[in-house]
Order: structure tokens, then sequence, then C-alpha cells
């Protein structure tokens, strides 16, 4: 009795724990989960050049903090182009890996502009200005990581396996385990990249306050040539997807079916998607009319493409939630609806970075360091919390988050208000200064990683089986227009609150344009109170009306 009581203990105890939040997500593991795992690295490991593109502008642009919020608004409208993306993946489900080609080739040109940038700087300027080429790269970059998701994800449900080795199906219950865990992998794979890129970032970074203009250039120009190594990684995975498949392929022969019956079981023949144009519609609509209100500049160009783009998405998403049941599309528009608000909350914008770069003295090699110990805390925080995932509703997830990053900001307000004469040294030392910081930007990374598993897992299990792409698409579209939602109240927030860094003439060293962080700290509380207080009255009204989850 004493041996059973023992390990009933045991059951509910540390290494219990241990084994349900650790070693089961290990034993969960597949070998063709890797491909997908490999793409999402890739997009993690993008960011790379984060760090460098601040100092850079920093230090050779002239550009304003509402200014690079309005371009954050258009890098992330790309992603909007996962609609039809998505949904071609579906259509050329044998040939989808020629999109990782694609994206590839477009981020390995925009690291290729950079580095021309730093190291030809006269040769580029003689064709277009700096800011133009900086603003094409910049750009170049999401578009070529949007082609590159949309297959990662249709990767990640084919990664999924539908028959053992011998051809039998898997039972619903482990294949539903197994979609939870792939996804739950692919976030992993994702700030496993960052946490690859801060490592590498402190680790080129070293000594580098020390270093004259020059040497500093050539310390960002080899980063943005290390970053090179990111469409070989995805580009990678695409091939490995590929020996594995035709092995895999090869093994069933041996048990007996014919070449026609093991290539079935993999390129789903039973399931093809019939076109719906609607979607490539949509995605032209979205295209011709960013470029007509873009290039013609147009006043107030980003609201009206914003609400251009979603009213296209909101439009797609009703054919979607048409091919489910009322259950199925109220749960899933009341979701939807959560984690886009979630999302689409203000940020502080770059005047928080700044000041701590000019103020508390943070250099290239602490961000580095800052981002790396965000990344860990996020990879911890995808682990530990992957049960509690699996058993509690996704609103009471977001919720909690929420109330958690609100917490978490407060010493950082509290910091910017510490300081008597914020053009003096800070009082109480730098070290203080540093440990708010950790603290503070530690728990925004995790909050909008943790809050998407639920959903995707959510897709994979229910979406039908011959537009998982499509449906992982036009979703992430929705979300990510949140992020486009985000950058515009951060911009507006930024022409409220006016943050300045201090600017100089590279030339005469005059400056330009002081620094002036007077604004900063009330930027801070109406940014915590908007982020907060949004989330939290938009769960209330889903979980109140007829769009309840409870999934």
């Amino acid at each position: 009795m004493t041996s059973d009581h023992t390990r009933q203990r045991a059951k509910h105890g540390p290494a219990a724990w241990l084994d349900a939040v650790v070693y089961d997500l290990a034993r969960q593991m597949r070998w063709t989960f890797l491909p997908p795992l490999m793409v999402y690295f890739a997009a993690g490991f993008s960011g790379l050049t984060g760090i460098v593109g601040t100092f850079f502008v920093k230090e050779y642009l002239d550009l304003s903090a509402a200014y690079l919020a309005g371009l954050a608004f258009w890098a992330g409208l790309p992603w909007a182009l996962k609609m039809p993306l998505g949904h071609l993946v579906d259509i050329i489900w044998r040939w989808k890996w020629l999109l990782v080609y694609l994206g590839a080739g477009l981020i390995g040109l925009s690291m290729i502009i950079m580095y021309f940038v730093l190291t030809e700087r006269e040769m580029m300027e003689a064709i277009m200005p700096i800011s133009a080429w900086y603003i094409t790269s910049f750009l170049l970059t999401p578009c070529g990581l949007v082609i590159q998701d949309a297959v990662a994800d249709a990767m990640s449900v084919e990664a999924v396996p539908r028959v053992d080795t011998q051809g039998a199906p898997i039972p619903e219950e482990q294949s539903r385990a197994m979609h939870v865990t792939m996804q739950t992998l692919g976030r992993f794979a994702l700030i496993t990249g960052t946490v690859v890129v801060a490592a590498l970032n402190i680790w080129m970074f070293r000594g580098i306050e020390a270093m004259d203009a020059a040497a500093k250039a050539n310390v960002y120009a080899t980063i943005y040539l290390v970053a090179l190594s990111i469409p070989l990684v995805s580009v990678s995975g695409v091939i490995l997807a590929g020996v594995q498949k035709y092995r895999a392929k090869h093994n069933l022969r041996k048990t007996g079916l014919s070449p026609a019956e093991a290539d079935a079981l993999f390129e789903r023949p039973d399931e093809d998607t019939t076109p719906n144009p609607w979607y490539f519609i949509g995605g032209g609509a979205f295209v011709i009319l960013t470029l007509a209100v873009g290039l013609g500049q147009v006043p107030y160009s980003q609201e009206i493409i914003f609400t251009g783009s979603m009213a296209i998405v909101l439009f797609l998403m009703r054919q979607l939630v048409a091919t489910l049941s009322a259950a199925q599309a109220r749960a899933l528009i009341g979701t939807a609806t959560i984690i886009f608000m979630f999302r689409a909350v203000p940020r502080p914008g770059d005047g928080i970075t700044w000041f701590n770069i000019d103020v508390l003295g943070f250099d290239q090699q602490f961000l580095s360091v800052l981002s790396l110990i965000t990344s860990v805390l996020t990879l911890v925080g995808i682990v530990v919390l992957r049960p509690l995932m699996a058993e509690k509703p996704i609103v009471w997830i977001i919720a909690m988050l929420t109330i958690a990053g609100g917490v978490l900001t407060l010493p950082n307000i509290g910091l910017y208000y510490g300081i008597q004469d914020i053009t003096a040294p800070l009082t109480g030392g730098v070290v203080d200064a540093r440990f708010i910081a950790i603290l503070d930007t530690a728990i925004e990374s995790p909050l909008g990683q943790v809050a998407m598993i639920p959903m995707l897992a959510w897709i994979a299990r229910n979406a039908p089986s011959n537009l998982k792409a499509t449906f992982f698409a036009v979703m992430a579209s929705f979300t990510n227009l949140a992020l486009s939602a985000s950058s515009l109240t951060t911009k507006y927030l930024n022409q409220i609150y006016t943050v300045t860094r201090e600017v100089r003439d590279p030339a005469t060293g005059e400056v330009t344009v002081p620094a002036d962080y007077s604004e900063l700290g009330v930027l801070l509380i109406v940014v915590t109170a908007i982020t907060v207080g949004i989330p939290l009255l938009v769960i209330w009204l889903v979980q109140n009306s007829r769009l309840r989850t409870s999934d």
C-alpha cells in the first residue's frame, strides 16, 4: 500500500508536472514535424537584422517615430495577402514548395540591398536615396516571409501523418493531439530563431561602444551578410520534406501498396480544392487599393487601405464560416474578435527605445541581451502554459495575459517618473533601470505568441481538409490586420504625445533635432490603460453575446 501511495503522490508531484509539461512534448515530436519547423525557425531568425535596423535608422536616417510607426503599418499589410496565397497553396498542393523558393529570393534580396548600402554607400546613393533603399529592404522582407509562412502553415498540417507505417488510419484523438503539438512546436521554433538571433547579436556587438562609425558599419554589414542564411534554412526545410515524403512512400510500397495507392495517402486526391475566385478577387482588390491609394499620395492613405483591407478580409471570412456548422462559426467569430482586439492595442513606439538608448545608456549589446531574455522567457511560457492552453478556454488565457501585461508595465512608468532630470544620469544607477527594462520587455513577446496557439490548433482540428491552408491564411490575415491597427493607433498616440530623439548632422555634428522625452511618461500611461482596458471590455461583451466561446 505504501508503494501505491508513493506512486499516487508522485503522480501529482513535481515529477508528474515535469513529465506532462516537458517530457510529453518531446515524446510527441515526430520526424515529419521538422521541415515546417525549419521554415518557422527561419521566420524567427529573420529578426537578426532588427537591432541593426534600429541603430541604422538612428545613426543614418532622419525619420520620426510617427513615420516609423507608419512604415510598420505598410510592412504589416503584406500579411493580408495570405488570403490568396493560402488558397493558392491548397490548389497547387503538390507544387507548393515552389513558393518557398520565391519567398527566399525576396528575403535574400532584402539582405543584399542593406549589405551594399553599408559597404557601397556612394554607389547605392547614386541610384536613389539611402532612405529609399532602407524602405525597399524593409518592405521586401515581410513579403518574402508571408509567402513562406503560407506554405509553412500547409506543411504543418501535412506534417501530421494520417496513417501509420503500415498504412492504417491514425485514430482521431491521437491525430488531434499531434496537431496541437505541431502548432506548439511551430511557435517554439519561431521563438527559438529569435533566441539564436539574440545570442548571435550579443557576440557580434561585443565592444561596439568603443568603435568608430566605420567599424560599426562593418559590423552591421556582416550581420546582414550572415542573414543570408535565413532563406537557406527555409529552402533546406522544403528539400528535407521532399526526402521524407519519398522515403515514406517507398516504405509503404514495401508493405504491398501500389505506387498509386501510396501516393494517394500523401497527395490527398480525394480532397481536391475547387478554386474559389473570390479569394483571388479579394487579393487583387487589396493590391489595387494599396497601389492606387499609396502611390497616389491620397490623404489618410493608411486608414483607407486598412478599412478596405478589413472589408475584404471580413468578406472572405464569411466565405469560410459558411463551410462550418453554426456553433463552430459563432465560436470562431467570437474567438477571432477577442484575439483581434488583444493584438490591435497600441504600443509606445520607438520613443521608449530611444529613451533607453539616449538616457539610460542601453547599447547594441545590451539590447541583444534584452532580446535574448525575452525570447527565452517566451519559450518557457509556451512550454509551461501548453497544458493550461489545452484545459482552459482561450478567453481565460487572453484575460490573464492582458492583466499580467498591464501589471508588468507599471514599473517602466515608475522608472520614467523616478528621474528628476531626464538629461542627467539616472538616479540610483543604470542597474535598476536595466532590471526594470528586462521586466517590462520580457512579458511583451510571450503575450502574442501564447494567445495564438489555441486558435491555430482549433483551425488545424476543425477546418475542412481541403481548405486547411485557406483557413490558416484568412484567419492569419484577420489577426495580422490587428497589428496594422496597432501600428495606426501607435502612430496616432505618437502624434499626440510627441517624443523626439537627438539628431545630428553627420558632417558638422550640429544638432538638427533636439531630444525631447517630456511627454513619454503620459504616453506610457495612456498605452497601458488602453492595452488592459480594451481587451477586457471586448472579452466581456463577446462572452455575454451569441458569439460566446468556450473552446
